[in-house]
């Protein structure tokens, strides 16, 4: 094992270690066109959320001049690198880079603008993924948690912060490249300012306690956990997924993707991911199996067979072609992130030495750490810890009720801000707020380092800008974002005070005037009934013609009684 092999160097298996301009250089032969890579060591995760954004526009300005191309070249920005790529011929592959590094040395700011909103109109159009939130419940608003977010900081970069990000992120020192050819081609020009290398920017949590749980969308479970990296770590994921498609596909028929992935984070640690779909009549049951998958292999219950068939797999990478061309990639990565590289009898070795103890052990590492979206009910039951979805505290401040809703209200104090309803409370601490989006119109969006949001609309809770005082004194300026004026029509408005839609109409003058004309009839004509039962009851009257006159007499006086007996009910619902 290597953590540091000196330029000018040729490892056992074939790959040459150099410098190109002082960057870290790792080249090997292989067929095709020459395919290039440049890492950076600088991603999402070492923004913060107000500077959100600014890797990914650095990189966009870096790429403007190449326009359109029949070269296949490329860019992306994750979380911990930024990696721009390019194959084609060596003469096409230095005018690359070489363009790569002159727009770093000097970005176009003319495209300032216009890249922000290409920027905006490529997130609007990304779909997100089954897993999107799990970065916010885990980190957080910092560190990996950024992914979880759209880049938010466009709005407040200048060109002076771009170019001084580019300046001290897009250096020499912070950079490797990789490259399949026998020799550097000639002209290669990656002149980049000098620097320092950065270290992978250091975790932070959201989560008081793991293995813990928070209810997502219906239909999808999905499941991280950071456990070190580690040969057995990766050959555990493979062995989780089989035993995944297996049991909730195969066998129940849950699911119709049941998968689970590993993936290096940084320098040391690495994050297994396992994803079930179902209908959503059948979640339950596929969590049920989801649970039971990850308590068999914790317990041990792994089949020596599928044990051998990913080692058989992952050995099968060495019996490719060109595998020293192939490795070059995580070779870069691993000197970029400063990760002790195996040469292949190491990693062989490794891989045959994985038992079925390693991945029991593995196993519970993975649900110790376990962070599980779930939908519908909660996994309480299975172990997992229900992760925080309200607040702990309350700021003790001036109290300002909704107008909608009086049951809710903000509380503002010197120290912080929070939002109290009758199901639960937030509240964020201006020394711990990652970002504050300030509206002209008064409003306010506030994002905690825990990843609680509270948002002031001042219409909605009859609040001044005079009142908003200790938010705009109290938040770091760092945090802020002066965001630009919103439409008219997306400002938010109180709906007008009235009664319910269901309830009775009050009545108005015309419904008394009915009552008055039904009223005195059937009064006089009720009463005159009353009076002439009582007499005939009274003289004990047996003459027919006697009583069918007083039947008439109830039957005419009801075409007056009974409607104006309805109309004194509904008065009397109207005014209750």
């Amino acid at each position: 094992m290597t953590t540091d092999t000196p330029p000018g160097h040729v490892t056992e298996d074939g790959v040459t270690h150099t410098t190109v301009a002082g960057i870290r250089t790792v080249l090997a032969p292989g067929s095709g066109p020459l395919t290039a890579g440049l890492l950076f060591r600088v991603g999402r995760a070492d923004e913060t959320l107000a500077t959100s954004g600014v890797t990914h526009l650095v990189e966009h300005l870096a790429l403007h001049h190449h326009g359109l191309s029949d070269l296949h070249y490329n860019g992306a920005t994750a979380a911990a690198h930024t990696h721009f790529l390019v194959s084609g011929t060596p003469a096409e592959v230095v005018e690359y880079l070489n363009g790569v590094c002159a727009a770093l040395r000097d970005l176009p700011m003319d495209r300032l603008e216009t890249e922000k909103e290409i920027l905006r109109t490529e997130a609007a159009g990304r779909a997100q993924g089954a897993a999107h939130g799990l970065p916010l419940w885990r980190y957080g608003s910092r560190s990996y948690g950024l992914t979880s977010y759209a880049e938010t900081g466009l709005h407040r970069l200048t060109a002076d912060d771009v170019r001084d990000w580019a300046r001290t992120r897009f250096t020499t020192e912070n950079a490797v490249l990789w490259l399949t050819g026998d020799t550097v081609p000639e002209g290669l020009d990656l002149t980049l300012p000098s620097g320092t290398w950065h270290p992978a920017p250091q975790p932070t949590s959201a989560l008081p306690s793991t293995p813990a749980y928070f209810q997502g969308p219906d239909g999808v479970a999905v499941l991280t956990s950071v456990i070190p990296r580690s040969t057995a770590g990766s050959l555990f994921a493979e062995v989780l997924g089989k035993e995944l498609f297996r049991e909730l596909r195969q066998k129940g028929g849950y699911s119709y993707t049941a998968a689970a992935d590993y993936c290096p984070r940084d320098t040391d640690w690495a994050t297994v991911t396992a994803y079930a779909d179902a209908l959503p009549q059948k979640q339950d049951a596929m969590i049920g199996a989801f649970v039971d998958v990850l308590a068999k292999l914790r317990a041990g219950r792994i089949e020596q067979a599928d044990l051998a068939a990913v080692r058989t797999s992952a050995l099968a990478q060495f019996d490719r072609p060109e595998p020293a061309a192939a490795r070059l990639p995580s070779e870069a990565m691993n000197l970029l992130l400063r990760h002790p590289s195996l040469s292949h009898a190491e990693s062989r070795a490794e891989i045959e030495a994985v038992t079925v103890a390693d991945l029991q052990r593995v196993a519970r590492e993975v649900w110790a750490d376990a962070l599980m979206q779930a939908p519908g009910r909660g996994v309480d039951w299975a172990g997992l810890t229900e992760a925080p979805a309200w607040s702990a505290d309350l700021v003790t401040g001036r109290r300002y009720a909704a107008v909608e809703d009086r049951r809710t209200t903000l509380l503002v104090a010197r120290d912080g801000i929070s939002l109290v309803r009758p199901e639960g409370h937030l509240t964020v601490r201006y020394a711990e707020c990652s970002l504050m989006q300030a509206y002209p119109d008064g409003a306010r969006h506030l994002v905690g380092h825990d990843g609680f949001t509270i948002t002031v609309e001042p219409t909605l809770f009859g609040i001044t800008a005079a009142e908003l005082a200790p938010l705009d004194a109290g938040v770091p300026p760092a945090a802020v974002v002066r965001m630009p004026p919103r439409d008219p029509a997306r400002i938010p408005q109180p709906r007008p005070a009235g009664p319910a839609p269901d309830a009775p109409r009050p009545p108005k003058g015309w419904f008394t005037a009915l009552l008055w004309v039904l009223g005195v009839p059937a009064l006089l004509f009720g009463g005159l009934s009353s009076v002439t039962t009582l007499a005939l009851l009274s003289n004990g009257t047996d003459d027919p013609d006697d009583w069918l006159v007083l039947v008439a007499l109830w039957v005419f006086s009801s075409f007056f009684l009974v409607p104006w007996w309805i109309c004194l009910r509904r008065r009397k619902q109207g005014k209750s």
